[in-house]
């Protein structure tokens, strides 16, 4: 759960189509998290309080992303039939060089 002590909201007016209700009230919601500098906004909704709770939803998605560790990768060999596939075109390549060589001369 967030702190509110390390949260800074900010409310704002919003911008874009939606009348004189969007140009009198200041709807649209800023967080920042002040440990992480992390910053959301919110500005799809009409009322503060949705697009504050829109906001903390945001900020703690993205606080879960950072905190999550991606899973050790377990080295693995290669199987056999990959290895001989590798070997094969390695063969066919050196023998284009081959070729390649003798017809210089």
């Amino acid at each position: 759960m967030l702190n509110r002590k390390d949260l800074d909201i900010t409310f704002f007016r919003a911008s874009g189509p939606g009348g004189q209700k969007k140009n009198k009230t200041e709807s649209a919601v800023r967080i920042k998290h002040l440990p992480t500098g992390m910053m959301v906004v919110a500005t799809e909704e009409r009322s503060q309080q949705r697009n504050l709770e829109r906001a903390l939803q945001r900020l703690e998605e993205k606080l879960q992303a950072k905190r999550r560790r991606p899973a050790k990768r377990i080295a693995t060999r290669p199987g056999r039939a990959a290895r001989e596939r590798r070997l094969q075109q390695k063969r066919q390549r050196s023998e284009v060089k081959r070729g390649r060589k003798n017809w210089q001369e």
